[in-house]
């Protein structure tokens, strides 16, 4: 049985299931933010239709998981069956079981005060150990077991993140947004780089009808006093706290910077600063200019 997940390729199906409690959902929607088409709560019996259809639609489902659990009910009870019967057909199946310890489960419950499915009239201690018995098959055969007992959401999400990501692909898209403060800060903004206290080439004649995607510009904001400071402290505060969005499975971001009008020393400092970033692990960075042309 593996603990770890082999490299991905086009057109992989991944069956996710588990033990109520252990963090089914937080799976799921980790793997939806990394691009995979989850379909939650199906019947066993539909994941051979959904085969076919990812197989015709390679290119627009090359990597599909779909959540089969006890909340099927009796159409559970088929699994195992159809599992085996689909390995033999394709190799590309794998099964991830999600467990955790009886307490953690029980205190999970509880915090949510919400029934275990198959508690029926008793309690959650029985509906788990009901549960762990219909399970077993499934967990013996699993390709992955991940014990959630220790993890919070985030750091199960985080978790799926290292073990399905693809082989170089990021775990956090960052924006770096050039913007003008007479138009108002942009809302999504999680972070705010004020360039005004640079020297203003507007004021510059020969720089006024230019702007910061201009080699002229570019060098008159990078060549003022504390520019190069304010890149180089900047850059290394914002790495920082790019590794800890990751940390915490922050997937996207916002770097906002701006100017008086968003056409001259945002626009040259934002590319200036996504170009540092370009190189931190795990994060694809994009440049956007969001005033520029505006005035």
């Amino acid at each position: 049985m593996a603990d770890t997940a082999t490299e991905q390729s086009t057109g992989e199906i991944l069956i996710v299931t588990g033990m109520s409690g252990a963090g089914r959902s937080t799976v799921a929607n980790a793997l939806e933010d990394m691009g995979w088409y989850v379909v939650d709560n199906l019947p066993p019996q539909m994941l051979k239709p959904l085969l076919d259809v990812s197989g015709l639609a390679a290119g627009a489902l090359p990597r599909v998981a779909a959540v089969v659990d006890v909340r099927g009910g009796m159409l559970f009870t088929e699994l195992p069956a159809v599992t085996r019967a689909l390995r033999d057909a394709r190799e590309q199946l794998r099964v991830v079981f999600l467990d955790a310890s009886d307490d953690v489960l029980v205190r999970r419950y509880e915090a949510v005060r919400r029934p275990h499915p198959l508690q029926d009239d008793g309690t959650i201690v029985d509906g788990i150990r009901r549960e762990r018995e219909r399970l077993a098959v499934m967990r013996e055969s699993a390709d992955i077991v991940i014990d959630t007992s220790d993890f919070n959401v985030h750091q199960l999400a985080t978790h799926v993140v290292d073990l399905f990501s693809e082989r170089g692909s990021a775990r956090h898209t960052l924006t770096v947004l050039s913007f003008g403060f007479k138009y108002g800060l942009p809302a999504d903004a999680d972070m705010v780089a004020d360039m005004r206290f640079l020297p203003n080439p507007y004021w510059q004649d020969e720089l006024r009808a230019l702007t910061g995607e201009d080699e002229a510009v570019r060098d008159f904001v990078l060549a003022q006093s504390g520019a190069e400071d304010f890149l180089d402290t900047y850059t290394r505060a914002v790495q920082d706290v790019l590794e800890g969005y990751q940390r915490e499975n922050k997937r996207h971001s916002v770097l906002a910077v701006g100017c008086t009008g968003g056409k001259h020393r945002s626009v040259a400092m934002a590319a200036e600063l996504g170009r540092r970033l370009h190189d931190v692990p795990g994060v694809a960075v994009r440049v956007s200019h969001r005033d520029l042309g505006r005035e």
